[in-house]
């Protein structure tokens, strides 16, 4: 009788490990099938070619600070790709300077005239840099789908010459009421970050005298998946 039992028990227990063992692989199927397409593509969000649109501000109390734009630019920068026959000015450079009055913790702003949207939905964000090997910091400041304000840490300008930098912008949260928000589902016409400046927070041992800092060839990674099934009949709400 014993042994009777002890058979028994044996065989319903691996049958609940083949159980477990047959669910879990259909559910691992069926959530990597329900993974949501993607069409990646890297885009220009602005080559710093417009004279005017950026400027730069510091606090009046701790410098001056002047931005202007010059000719050149990094020379292993690669062209995005079928973006060479459209022949698209991409000769100069932003070069922003900065006058420090005193040693201090402050920050350097270079903001765009106004902000720069970037369709679909952003994974990340690259620019050009010269950082003159200051212990500077810089930071990527955004707007999400509601138009709040965001800052995203790109990195450190201790560096000689060029520097391509990138900043990876938080996926959306399940519920998109928070975080970085790219997209509603009520509007599935409208999607995307803005683009509104930079920061660069300056070492207080290393603010003094006069800094240099250059950019170019500001860059996005972007899923237009959902822009390509945009319906061209569907009303835009801007009224």
């Amino acid at each position: 009788m014993k042994r009777t039992l002890l058979i028994f028990i044996v065989v319903i227990s691996a049958g609940v490990l083949f159980a477990q063992d047959g669910v879990g692989a259909p559910v691992a199927a069926d959530t990597a099938a329900g993974l949501p397409q993607q069409s990646l593509s890297e885009i220009s969000v602005d080559k710093f070619e417009m004279e005017g649109f950026w400027r730069s501000d510091i606090s009046t109390d701790t410098g001056f600070t002047v931005s202007r734009l010059f000719e050149g630019g990094p020379s292993t920068k690669t062209p995005i790709e079928g973006e060479a026959e459209l022949n698209i000015p991409d000769n100069k450079v932003l070069g922003t300077k900065v006058d420090f009055l005193r040693r201090g913790h402050t920050s350097v702003y270079i903001l765009a005239s106004r902000p720069i949207p970037i369709e679909g939905l952003v994974k990340t964000i690259s620019v050009w840099v010269v950082g003159r090997n200051y212990n500077h910091s810089l930071t990527l400041l955004i707007q999400d789908f509601y138009g709040r304000n965001f800052e995203i840490y790109m990195g450190r300008l201790n560096f000689q010459g060029w520097k391509n930098l990138t900043a990876v912008i938080p996926p959306q949260q399940e519920l998109g009421m928070n975080g970085v928000v790219q997209q509603n589902y009520h509007y599935s016409n409208i999607s995307g970050i803005k683009v509104t400046g930079f920061r660069i927070d300056c070492d207080p041992m290393e603010a003094f005298g006069t800094y240099f800092v250059y950019f170019d060839d500001l860059r996005a990674v972007t899923d237009l998946f959902t822009e390509d099934l945009r319906d061209p009949d569907d009303p835009i709400d801007d009224w």
